[in-house]
């Protein structure tokens, strides 16, 4: 093999070469500032101190006509987003669960699955106290928060799911539950988790 025959690359390979490596450059950056998040709407060993997945959390819509029966959304789920240094909303997300409508107490026979489609939002509060058992994921990771995703439900309707965490050593401020918008109807007051009802629970884990 001659040497002279071995020719330099040429201005335009130099040129794609930079610019590859600027761009994966950005991407590490970009992924180094992300953080992997779980969420799960759980269920607890009552008292609580298992979490389990699979639980079930509800959220209030007004009724106008009967204020005493408001519309209730049951929903069930569990899934993953990446929340990305800069605060911008991604379609890096994973999960979603099953929805039904009461009115009052009584099913309206409306229900079904939905999705997560998109990353809104993700505020993290702190990491949890160590204390419960937990079934879900490392003990380590366990953090309170908020989150909002968009969803979507099977029936072709659009949404939004909110999910608040107020585990142990929470700040105050923190809702502990779900609320959601399905169409026109806001699901906006979560149903507060009691002693004795395994329901209306979530949590988070940060990687």
């Amino acid at each position: 093999m001659r040497l002279r025959n071995i020719r330099k690359p040429s201005t335009i390979l130099r040129v794609v070469l930079v610019a590859a490596l600027l761009t994966t450059i950005g991407l590490q950056h970009v992924t180094a500032g992300a953080l992997k998040v779980r969420w799960d709407i759980i269920s607890v060993d009552l008292p609580p101190t298992t979490v389990n997945a699979g639980g079930v959390a509800y959220a209030d819509a007004p009724n106008y006509a009967s204020p005493s029966t408001p519309f209730r959304l049951k929903l069930t789920g569990s899934g993953t987003f990446v929340a990305p240094s800069s605060g911008h909303s991604t379609g890096a997300v994973t999960g979603g669960g099953t929805w039904e409508i009461f009115l009052g107490n009584t099913s309206t026979g409306q229900g079904g699955t939905y999705w997560v489609t998109e990353f809104v939002s993700f505020q993290f509060a702190n990491f949890q106290l160590p204390g419960l058992i937990d079934l879900i994921g490392d003990t380590t990771q366990r953090a309170n928060g908020n989150a909002l995703l968009k969803i979507q439900y099977d029936d072709g309707s659009e949404g939004t799911l909110g999910i608040g965490c107020h585990g142990p050593g929470a700040p105050n401020g923190i809702v502990e539950g779900v609320i959601a918008t399905k169409d026109y109807f806001t699901f906006w007051f979560s149903e507060s988790p009691t002693p004795t009802l395994n329901a209306n629970r979530t949590i988070f884990h940060v990687e």
